[in-house]
């Protein structure tokens, strides 16, 4: 069977890819806008290509209030209608009903941990069936390919780049999540 390429080689000659690769991928992410722009790039990825993906970032950006967790929990059938008339971002109404349910999810986590980043935290060294649990019992589309970009995407797992990537000692360097026990917050995710 024929080993797929890593990302740290098929980003190479793909500017797009190769920026995201280099200043974003793996890197780890602690702000609650941050945390949630990756978990709504990678549920609005699922089925597609992620070129698409990154080429609707901004757009994405734009259309999700710069990702405010509150703002987009509050959106009503008219935002709904909004988002799935812009053309320039995805327009699936499983995936806009998972982004906005998913903001009230993380309203509750923030409520009970203080942000998405302590809740992560709090779950310590899961291994990827737990965390795709996890995430299912708390969050909407949510699945295991979604759960592990997201989680290598932030920081939360090992894999982002090969060991001789040089990007992976840059991120190494930042002491990432998944380079460490955390204890902190325990909630209960049901």
């Amino acid at each position: 069977m024929k080993k797929l390429a890593s990302y740290c080689e098929t980003s190479k000659n793909d500017r797009l890819n190769r920026s995201y690769h280099d200043k974003e991928y793996g890197f780890p992410v602690r702000t609650d806008s941050g945390l949630f722009e990756r978990l709504v790039l990678e549920i609005n990825q699922a089925g597609l290509s992620w070129n698409i993906i990154l080429k609707k970032k901004d757009s994405f950006r734009s259309a999700f209030d710069n990702y405010d967790i509150l703002k987009i929990s509050n959106y009503n059938e008219n935002d709904r209608k909004r988002l799935l008339n812009n053309k320039e971002i995805i327009r699936n109404r499983l995936k806009i009903d998972a982004v906005i349910k998913n903001a009230s999810a993380l309203r509750s986590i923030n409520a009970n941990c203080g942000s998405f980043a302590s809740w992560l935290d709090s779950q310590g060294s899961l291994n990827h069936k737990e965390w795709v649990s996890l995430f299912r019992k708390k969050f909407f589309f949510t699945g295991p390919k979604i759960v592990n970009e997201f989680l290598l995407s932030t920081g939360y797992l090992s894999g982002a780049h090969s060991k001789n990537c040089p990007i992976y000692n840059e991120i190494k360097a930042l002491n990432p999540p998944w380079m460490r026990e955390l204890n902190s917050c325990r909630f209960n995710p049901a």
